[in-house]
């Protein structure tokens, strides 16, 4: 039996966001990682882009603040666009100064790029494995602090007034704590915290083909939902434009920063289309190029489209994209020499757990950051590499609103009740789990993808309640384990993803509706969606 831990800052997620704020909480409290595999396996690792922000001369806030509202179809919250754009130059800078290696020009400059929505270069880049760098040097930095971080272990629930032993009582809603589930031992035990930040990253396992890690399974929004968190904008799923098409195989991004190098895309006949939808062509936001691609494989019945940088001079393609390049050459494809075949996939999740400026929530000591927040930043359509930026902005945001108020013991002295494992059989038919996952996912890809209707989401919502019901009721009666916990948070996940999408009744930004083409007037409305506190779990 694992003993109870007691800490100041519990952490639930090991990218970007999470580790830059165990660097930051760790120099006034006491800090504890949790994460469900190595420190190092999360979304934030292959990220290949870069981080967007204004480093060059010749660029300006007003410039990105624009460009990230135009990207946001009009839902933006500009204070938080304009929070993140003059905060972000000071966290690239100490990611470089911690260990972060961005390429640099011949001056000793930042080498930045461009991708599709930006109108500078403004993207700081190390080649083409940019997370990869960021979060080896986030997790060196953490270890040399002396930063615990327990690998392969998972948060079951998030601990409320629900779960003390004298009984919920009055007051505002508030967390104390997660109860944790040890991926090899098997014990659940109970972390106590004055304050929980969950920074567990997206939820792109809920469609078939995502460009995410598997780990990407929603656990924070499902936890933050089923505590009573506000959830918005969930709707808003974006979809790459470009992953590797690739049959059998695991989904591999092609980054956007290939298109702003110059590639450019082809339809099924290997010629342009892309000025048909848009005047920036293979640079418009991502919303855009991943419907026109969309639009293009049904009118030709084609399984995939074109990526073309055959153009390009192939010692400085193998470079500056030297991850893309082996990848591709693996799997049989010489960028340098051949079209590489291309699909949409879902990316990333721009809608997440309501919080404010400074990652809070509706819930007392519980905040929010990362991908699994909904800060306001990025509206219907997140600008390309603007994730990366958003993860270090708020974290520390967090993390100085925390250090705020130092001294202030909101700590209460409480008993909370240990997890209750009595009566619960080993799971013996794990066959039932996998398809379950597979038909989640299959759902989910058929009904709720890059172009919907109201028929669609019907039919998805009512095989996906059926599926959660089914599932409540398999973790209710079984001994807890990871996949057990991950098919339940992408099951909850899915239902805010169509319940979200059923309650908009236009098409903006990543939500495109048949039955709802035209976009209403821009009023910054949001969905939200919040548990009752009567069907909370006791």
């Amino acid at each position: 039996m694992r003993e109870n831990i007691d800490v100041d800052f519990l952490i639930l997620g090991s990218g970007v966001s999470g580790l830059y704020a165990a660097l930051l909480l760790s120099e006034f409290g006491e800090t504890l990682v949790v994460t469900k595999e190595k420190a190092t396996e999360s979304s934030t690792r292959y990220a290949q882009g870069g981080v967007a922000s204004v480093l060059a001369a010749g660029d300006s806030f007003e410039d990105h603040i624009q460009d990230t509202l135009d990207a946001g179809a009009g839902l933006c919250d500009p204070a938080a666009v304009e929070t993140l754009v003059r905060e972000g130059p000071d966290h690239v800078r100490r990611l470089a100064r911690i260990g972060v290696n961005f390429e640099k020009n011949a001056q000793g400059e930042l080498d930045l790029g461009r991708e599709g929505g930006h109108s500078a270069n403004r993207i700081a880049h190390a080649h083409d494995f940019t997370g990869r760098e960021i979060e080896l040097a986030l997790e060196k930095n953490a270890r040399d602090r002396g930063i615990r971080i327990l690998e392969y272990h998972s948060a079951v629930e998030l601990i409320t007034r629900y779960h003390l032993k004298n009984g919920p009582g009055g007051g505002d809603p508030r967390c104390f704590g997660a109860y944790v589930y040890d991926r090899r031992s098997w014990d659940i035990f109970i972390v106590r915290a004055k304050a929980v930040i969950l920074a567990t990253g997206g939820a792109g396992q809920v469609y078939l083909h995502n460009t995410n890690p598997e780990i990407a399974t929603g656990d924070g929004v499902a936890l933050a939902y089923r505590a009573g968190a506000v959830i918005s904008n969930m709707e808003f799923f974006q979809f790459h434009p470009t992953s590797l098409y690739s049959p059998g195989k695991r989904t591999f991004l092609i980054s956007e920063a290939l298109r702003g190098y110059g590639a450019h895309l082809l339809d099924a006949n290997q010629e342009r289309f892309m000025k048909k939808y848009d005047s920036r062509e293979e640079l418009a936001p991502r919303d855009i190029v991943a419907r026109a691609i969309d639009a293009e494989l049904k009118r030709s019945g084609a399984r995939h489209l074109w990526l073309d940088v055959r153009h390009k001079n192939p010692d400085e393609l193998m470079e500056k994209f030297p991850n893309i390049y082996a990848h591709c050459l693996e799997r049989g494809v010489n960028i340098a020499r051949d079209l590489i075949p291309v699909v949409p996939a879902a990316h990333y999740m721009c809608g997440g757990v309501r919080t404010d400026l400074d990652g809070r929530t509706n819930i007392e000591g519980l905040f929010v950051i990362g991908e699994t927040a909904c800060t306001g930043v990025h509206g219907g359509n997140r600008l390309a590499s603007n994730s990366l930026l958003e993860g270090l902005v708020f974290a520390s945001r967090a993390a100085e609103y925390l250090k705020s108020r130092r001294g202030e013991d909101s700590s209460e002295k409480i008993e909370i009740k240990p997890w209750d494992k009595e009566g619960l059989k080993n799971a013996e038919e794990w066959i039932l789990v996998r398809h379950n996952f597979e038909e989640l996912k299959r759902a989910m890809w058929d009904y709720v993808g890059i172009v919907r209707s109201d028929l669609r989401l019907n039919r998805a919502l009512r095989r996906i309640r059926m599926l959660h019901d089914e599932v409540e009721d398999f973790y209710r009666r079984t001994e807890i384990q990871n996949k057990i916990l991950e098919l339940r948070n992408l099951a909850q996940v899915s239902l805010l993803i169509i319940e979200s999408a059923l309650s908009r009744k236009e098409s903006r930004g990543l939500h495109y509706s048949t039955d709802y083409a035209e976009s209403r007037e821009p009023s910054r409305q949001y969905t939200e969606l919040r548990r009752s506190p009567n069907d909370a779990d006791l």
